[in-house]
């Protein structure tokens, strides 16, 4: 059985947001490389002219080390 993966999510509001949120996922690729985490997905998306968001999957496992590390707003369980 495969292990339950997290969806670590980072919000961003206001004219910036949708610029935000794909500059903040460069910076969640380039902490997967350095720290060798075991997932490599990644995104943004963009809800409205004023709401984005940017996202990292990572098993269940490394999640508390990464929540500890980088503050995502929120969580969810990925569903592949």
């Amino acid at each position: 059985m495969q292990e339950e993966k997290i969806k670590l999510i980072w919000d961003f509001r206001g004219p910036a947001a949708a610029r935000t949120a794909e500059h903040h996922e460069k910076h969640l690729k380039e902490y997967i490389v350095l720290e060798k985490l075991d997932s490599k997905i990644t995104g943004c998306a963009h809800l409205d002219e004023m709401q984005s968001f940017a996202f990292m999957v990572v098993p269940k496992s490394q999640m508390p080390k990464v929540r500890d590390a980088l503050k995502p707003h929120r969580g969810e369980l990925y569903d592949e």
